[in-house]
């Protein structure tokens, strides 16, 4: 999806890859991250939401939750962490790490609220009533009022499978009167998602019904007498978007793929975020008049079609696969050697798969160098390579 992109914005990393490789440092299914560029990435994406009064939370889901690299993110100045599930927010307390939003997409358990209250989150993203009452009982018991975003809905909202959630507006009063009557607890504002997507056919990003949706919600609130200090539109956060976040009234969002340049408008390597991130794997074997590459990386919404396969970066396709079967390999079109390298760019959710992840840097002549090595969790990996 991106290889042209690749190549176009951060040829260094394809360079620094295959020699990393080709010195058995590195395995296939692996991801590449270039350290530097990601923090340049994310220093942009600061500066510019800062000229739009948007305050930015981390997504470090997409690149493996990785310790490393989110702590040198919040040191440019995000505003903490979010967490999309419980399990995420776990690592990152492991690692001291802000946690300031979870809740939205995964709820948090009730045996874990204590946990996580006592972190002082920001904001927790509820869509029950029962939740609240859960939040509010501990809350209770430690002393501190929790402020909240409700996660709203309505007919017509845009919802990825298993992630179906949300109060309906039609619902909304009657819920958030509930909720005044509790102690210990404080609705702040609310959130929604995608609120952005990219439109292929007019090659933008623009608003889904799941915004307007948001922005109805906070206008309830207000009829309320509910302060509403948070609009929170994650989904499809990058630079060339925060112009209509601002307009449509967004207060935060949450950038994940901008980070590593992987964004849908980049796919011509033509925005501000430049790619920051490879995959690459090695040819294992050949069958049936195509070559095969090791697996472990693939993720089913990555739209990969290409690949570069050997040190001469022969261009070929990757064929299609099946969402139902497991990535042990992946296939090319034509014939290559086995063991010849394979470079590949794409969407990522790398605490999905079972992939290593490389963070590189370069010393001041340009040579690269390997800071650490992480599975796709986050857990650091030592000792397992003989390079």
């Amino acid at each position: 999806m991106f290889i042209s992109a690749l190549k176009k914005q951060n040829p260094r990393l394809i360079a620094s890859a295959l020699k990393l490789w080709k010195s058995g440092t590195i395995l296939p299914d692996s991801y590449i991250i270039d350290v530097g560029q990601v923090l340049n990435n994310g220093e942009k994406l600061l500066n510019c939401a800062k000229q739009y009064d948007i305050s930015l939370y981390l997504m470090a889901k997409q690149f493996g939750r990785n310790p490393y690299l989110s702590q040198r993110l919040l040191e440019l100045g995000f505003a903490g962490m979010v967490a999309v599930d419980y399990k995420e927010a776990r690592h990152y307390y492991s690692y001291q790490l802000p946690v300031a939003h979870l809740g939205h997409l995964v709820q948090t358990p009730t045996a874990m609220l204590k946990q996580v209250l006592e972190q002082q989150p920001e904001v927790i993203t509820v869509y029950s009533f029962e939740k609240v009452q859960q939040i509010a009982k501990v809350a209770a018991q430690l002393g501190k009022t929790q402020p909240l975003l409700i996660k709203v809905c309505a007919d017509g909202d845009v919802f990825y499978p298993g992630q179906e959630s949300g109060i309906y507006l039609s619902d909304l009063t009657d819920f958030v009167e509930r909720v005044k009557r509790l102690a210990f607890v404080q609705i702040v504002g609310v959130t929604h998602f995608p609120c952005l997507l990219f439109d292929e056919n007019q090659q933008r990003l623009a608003a889904t019904h799941n915004f307007y949706t948001l922005i109805k919600a906070k206008q309830i609130l207000e009829q309320c007498a509910i302060r509403v200090t948070q609009i929170n539109a994650p989904s499809s956060t990058c630079i060339n978007g925060f112009p209509l976040l601002a307009e449509m009234g967004a207060t935060h969002a949450e950038p994940g793929h901008a980070l590593t340049g992987t964004i849908p408008l980049n796919v011509a390597g033509d925005q501000p975020e430049a790619i920051a991130m490879l995959y690459l794997s090695e040819i294992s074997h050949q069958f049936s008049g195509h070559s095969y590459c090791f697996g472990g990386g693939y993720y089913r919404r990555g739209n990969a079609q290409t690949a570069l396969v050997g040190e001469d970066l022969s261009r070929t396709a990757l064929l299609p696969f099946a969402n139902d079967n497991i990535d042990y390999t992946l296939s090319l079109q034509g014939h290559f050697s086995v063991g010849e390298p394979v470079i590949m760019c794409f969407r990522s959710q790398i605490f999905v798969t079972r992939s290593d992840v490389v963070l590189i840097d370069h010393h001041s002549n340009g040579e690269p160098y390997i800071i650490d090595i992480y599975d796709s969790l986050g857990n650091p990996i030592r000792g397992e390579y003989g390079g």
